[in-house]
């Protein structure tokens, strides 16, 4: 296919009925699939085939669901614009010549280009969100803890999520209902908090007396159609009931350079067990075994991993600890109580999804930091645990633009209640 959005095409019947009957779903390449390969995107993983079914791919099958392939994804979750795949970039369905965001962008693009109906992503510092702002379609990233990660391929434990794309905010939240619950395989789940009967019953588009409040710092900085093009969702709301005001989260300030510390920290220990042993192409070297375990990790991982496995061992490490790590996750207490105390005064937080339009293809390869920069306003809310979800807004320039709703935790009703009133 000309936009490469699948690694491997390759079918899964579900049941013959159930509630996602006759629907088609793409998988990300880093949750596992029995007897079809999952590769992460990594030259590492390219014969790797799971002895299992990730949680979320048998409560998809079980509900009825067809997935019809696993999709390209930045290696092992690392990136913004999927260009780090082992595989090739991926090209934006809704902006050719364009990235379709990271990491989660195949998913993103094979519900954009009418490739499948809707698709799970992953989101560990916006991977869900962005990659939904950057091709004009809706992603869910849900409460740390409502759905099950059992089954994904672990990047960053203590942040990472999985959740839905889809075309319509109702689909997303339809899936959403298939895929949270609790799991006796991963203990940080818990029971979905509802007051309806599911969050595909919570797409009323009823905003009447909605209380938006607006964080400043994640405007800051952000690409002036951007902004223009928000505020013009903001006042759609208006029109429709909702009321808006100004909040402040100082801490954003620090969230992206203790966002990677942790990300990075918690990479270097997770992909320690890629070794060309237990997990990963040996390459049948001889020798000793310090060598061959070097030699299977330079060839089998790519320089963003590479990077950020370096960066990770480095705060980590005897005399850096405190002085990186332990200020990382003190300024990720500072968030996640910014975050409580604004939506105290708010039912949800708004804001641009991606302070800029999608990149060139190519244009952020060479500028790392500019990468890293983008995530600015999508990490704070993994390092808060809280649920997020980006619709689309309209365009700049004739590129998407995303608006991101955040909500207190396992609130998910109620950002499915107002992004489906921008449809």
């Amino acid at each position: 296919m000309a936009e490469n959005i699948f690694i491997t095409e390759e079918r899964i019947e579900g049941e013959s009925d159930g509630p996602l009957a006759d629907t088609t779903v793409a998988v990300k390449d880093n949750i596992s699939t029995e007897g079809v390969r999952t590769t992460c995107g990594s030259a590492m993983l390219e014969e790797y085939v799971p002895p299992y079914d990730a949680t979320v791919v048998s409560r998809l099958t079980d509900a009825g669901a067809t997935i019809v392939g696993k999709t390209n994804m930045d290696e092992f979750g690392m990136g913004s614009t999927t260009e780090t795949s082992a595989f090739g970039e991926t090209d934006n369905p809704a902006a050719p010549g364009h990235v379709p965001g990271g990491s989660s962008g195949g998913s993103a693009a094979a519900v954009a280009a009418g490739e499948a109906d809707v698709a799970l992503g992953s989101d560990t510092g916006g991977s869900i969100r962005c990659p939904a702002a950057f091709c004009g379609v809706v992603g869910i990233k849900p409460t740390y803890g409502l759905v099950s990660r059992y089954g994904l391929v672990a990047y960053g434990n203590s942040l990472e999520q999985i959740g839905p794309f889809a075309n319509t905010v109702e689909d997303a939240a339809s899936l959403l209902d298939v895929i949270a619950g609790p799991d006796n395989h991963d203990a940080t789940t818990r029971a979905p908090d509802l007051e309806g009967e599911s969050y595909a019953d919570a797409a009323t588009g009823d905003v009447d007396g909605l209380q938006i409040g607006v964080p400043t710092e994640l405007l800051e900085g952000a690409d002036e159609g951007v902004v223009e093009t928000f505020w013009e969702s903001i006042a759609e709301l208006e029109a429709q009931g909702a009321a808006y005001h100004e909040v402040s989260l100082p801490s954003v300030e620090h969230a992206v350079e203790a966002y990677y510390v942790i990300a990075m920290s918690e990479a270097s220990s997770n992909l320690a067990r890629f070794d060309g042993v237990r997990y990963g192409q040996s390459g049948g070297y001889d020798g000793n075994w310090n060598e061959a375990f070097a030699k299977a990790r330079k060839e089998g991982f790519g320089d963003e991993v590479k990077r950020r496995i370096l960066l990770g061992t480095y705060a980590l490490s005897a005399g850096y600890h405190d002085k990186y790590y332990k200020k990382a996750q003190d300024a990720r207490a500072w968030v996640k109580q910014d975050f409580d105390e604004a939506l105290a005064e708010a039912d949800v937080l708004a804001s641009p999804t991606m302070p800029v339009p999608p990149f060139e293809l190519g244009e952020s390869l060479d500028d790392p930091l500019q990468m890293y920069l983008a995530d600015a306003n999508t990490v704070p809310v993994n390092l808060a645990d809280l649920p997020a979800i980006s619709v689309p807004a309209g365009e700049t320039d004739g590129l998407p633009v995303g608006l991101q709703l955040v909500g207190p935790a396992f609130g998910e009703e109620r950002l499915i209640q107002a992004a489906s009133a921008l449809e």
